[in-house]
């Protein structure tokens, strides 16, 4: 026998318990995306590798150590796509989808990142995006927040989850305040970690992101971007953190929140648990007002976020808030002559009135104790029996597996549809 080939490590594959789940949360995603106007796009998963360099920047961990790249047979440099907001900028260019119109724009897929694989964090994994375009002001970046604080309320959660808001300011504050973060960073060198003396001068704002421990104490006395705001900035903040109050989400400012990508300006924010430990963000974002001239495009307003949706399903069942369903509402058993053939005929009908309902028929034979006991073993809620009498009479017995108090009885098919529907809750 050859070897059993196996997953590649950090891609895992979901087997139907975890569908079931991930079913449950993608349809209270795609619900609220409804709810507030949102139209879903879809992406493909491979770009030309200079796309993510131009969006994301050439000095992020994402382009310079997580991207997974080739050279296809036309010697395109190519890559797996590692986030969604270059590509649905890329999208919208291309159709024409941003001059001078607004979009509010979501989408959910695979991502893919060669990172240390660990708990929450996969080498690929799915994300739920959300994009909007040619509006300018506070009060979309207030309803952006607003529609996720609405899905943690949708799953019970919003207990469970921080809101940590942050204003990067404008390109020319940034610029001014990143000069001085490095004379900074230059006097405490040796003090600082591997990882924060490359950054020193290539992205020094991500020193501010740190997790050393002794950096995080050198930098209480760095100076602070929020000093280098001018009034505009500072409005719209102002403004923005005014909204979530009248909103009743609640939020704690961190000036250290910088995001991992290059294309943030004004507005970031960040959605953290404690509930997972270490891999505690389960949704980001802010606002991108530079990114589609970057990538081509005229000057366009622009704000989003993702979410990931291995965290959010990993806090869901950490706290109890979600879990799998029984695979099957209706399983259909039966025995003697011509029941084949009646049980097929039968589950088709069923289907058709109860469309909604997930209903499987018992194939292979055997006698009834073989057939329930496959019934159980598929969680089933209602066993739908025939034999002789019922196809005699053009009939189905009803038997409750949940509730025991429940009478077995025969029914017309007619009378049998809304039984089963009063049972099953639909």
């Amino acid at each position: 026998m050859g070897l059993l080939v196996q997953a590649i490590r950090g891609m895992n594959d979901l087997l139907p318990e975890d569908t079931s789940v991930w079913q449950q949360v993608e349809k209270v995603l795609r619900q609220t995306m409804a709810s507030y106007g949102y139209s879903e796009v879809r992406m493909p998963i491979v770009e030309k590798t200079s796309l993510f360099c131009r969006a994301i920047g050439e000095v992020t961990d994402v382009v310079e150590k997580e991207m997974y790249s080739f050279e296809d047979r036309s010697g395109d440099k190519l890559s797996l796509r590692p986030e969604g907001t270059a590509g649905c900028v890329r999208s919208c260019l291309e159709h024409n989808l941003v001059y001078n119109q607004e979009q509010r724009l979501w989408y959910m897929g695979p991502m893919f990142r060669h990172e240390r694989p660990q708990k929450g964090r996969y080498r690929q994994f799915h994300q739920m995006g959300c994009e909007v375009f040619g509006i300018n002001g506070p009060d979309v970046d207030a309803e952006v927040i607003a529609l996720t604080y609405s899905i943690w309320k949708k799953f019970g959660i919003e207990n469970d989850l921080e809101l940590q808001l942050n204003s990067l300011g404008s390109a020319n504050e940034r610029a001014a305040y990143r000069e001085d973060l490095v004379k900074f960073l230059e006097a405490h060198f040796d003090e600082l970690d591997e990882d924060c003396k490359r950054r020193t001068h290539t992205n020094p704002l991500r020193v501010l992101d740190t997790k050393d421990e002794k950096v995080i104490e050198i930098l209480k006395d760095a100076p602070k971007l929020k000093d280098y705001f001018g009034e505009e900035t500072r409005n719209h903040f102002e403004k923005l953190c005014s909204y979530l109050d009248k909103l009743g989400i609640k939020y704690v400012f961190n000036d250290r929140l910088v995001r991992g990508l290059d294309y943030y300006n004004l507005t970031v924010f960040e959605w953290v648990t404690t509930a997972l430990g270490a891999q505690g963000t389960v949704c980001g974002g802010g606002r991108y007002d530079s990114l589609v001239e970057q990538l081509g495009g005229t000057p366009t307003k622009a704000v989003g976020f993702g979410l990931g949706m291995e965290r959010l399903i990993l806090l869901l069942q950490t706290l109890g808030k979600v879990s799998a369903k029984p695979s099957v509402d209706v399983y259909v058993v039966g025995a003697g002559e011509g029941s084949d053939v009646y049980m097929l005929t039968t589950a088709e009908r069923l289907r058709a009135a109860l469309p909604d309902a997930r209903i499987m028929t018992h194939c292979g034979g055997g006698n009834f104790k073989k057939q329930f006991k496959k019934a159980d073993r598929v969680n089933a809620r209602v066993a739908v029996i025939i034999g002789e009498n019922e196809i005699a009479n053009g009939t189905v017995t009803l038997k409750n597996m949940t509730d025991e108090t429940f009478e077995q009885k025969e029914f017309s098919i007619e009378d049998a549809v809304a039984a089963i529907a009063s049972m099953i809750g639909l």
